[in-house]
């Protein structure tokens, strides 16, 4: 085993029963993931993708095992923060700057002028200076994003999981947050594991690529050497868009 690993998943299975009936989603499912690294997940929609999150981030019950730096993981924990889809995850009756803070405080910075000092690092980095006093409902669906985003990185976690941010955005938003996302990945030493449908997305993100097949199969896991920041007309691009389109394809069938 290598010595930089992150994070350990043994032999994952889940279930869900509805109406008497189980569904397994994931089914021994095992990977892991060395620190400092970015992976993008690929996969058809019912693959297993979210509920793998869920796992990891301790949401969910589950057979099988989860290790973050050698500790078993079943609960939620600070070292595994997940920024999800939807926009809705800031506390609307708090502002911008309010949202980090009360983060921070529940997680033991109790001294409010080190809250105060994070919370506007945090800001500086995702690029919302000038934004502190702003409610949620002033915010765009992308600076909302940022806001989680800085969120995340002001608990300092181990491993950032992202559900799909970007998804509902329009494709200037997305492409400017893609890219502010990765430079916060060059920047910091913290793991990113990022779940997309969207193919170039997986490509100009990630440093490896995993497609899942439905029950949670790994039907690709491959590092990605093209040179960042990454293009359509990148030096091999091509290739690895087809070799994953194509997996994708078969997933679904």
């Amino acid at each position: 085993m290598k010595d930089n690993l992150v994070l350990r998943v043994n032999n994952l299975s889940k279930e869900f029963t509805n109406n008497n009936e189980t569904n397994e989603v994931i089914k021994d499912l095992s990977l892991s993931v060395e620190e400092n690294t970015f992976t993008c997940i690929l996969g058809p929609s019912g693959c297993g993708k979210t509920t793998l999150l869920r796992c990891i981030a301790g949401f969910e019950d589950y057979a099988g095992e989860i290790f973050v730096d050698d500790v078993l993981c079943k609960e939620p924990g600070i070292d595994r923060i997940m920024v999800f889809q939807d926009f809705n995850q800031l506390f609307p009756w708090k502002t911008v700057i309010g949202n980090i803070k009360f983060a921070l405080k529940k997680n033991g910075v109790t001294d409010a002028s080190e809250q105060e000092k994070i919370a506007k690092e945090m800001l500086e980095k995702t690029h919302l200076s000038g934004f502190e006093d702003y409610y949620p409902h002033q915010l765009s669906g992308g600076m909302k994003q940022r806001v989680a985003i800085a969120k995340a990185l002001a608990l300092k976690p181990r491993i950032i999981l992202m559900d799909e941010p970007f998804a509902a955005l329009d494709a200037m938003t997305r492409t400017e947050l893609q890219n502010e996302v990765l430079k916060i990945f060059e920047e910091n030493n913290i793991t990113f594991i990022f779940i997309t449908h969207n193919i170039q997305e997986a490509i100009m993100l990630g440093d490896r690529i995993i497609v899942l097949g439905l029950g949670g199969e790994v039907l690709i896991d491959e590092e990605n050497h093209i040179q960042k920041p990454v293009t359509p007309a990148s030096n091999g691009y091509g290739d690895l868009w087809k070799k994953l389109h194509d997996s994708l394809y078969l997933a679904k069938r």
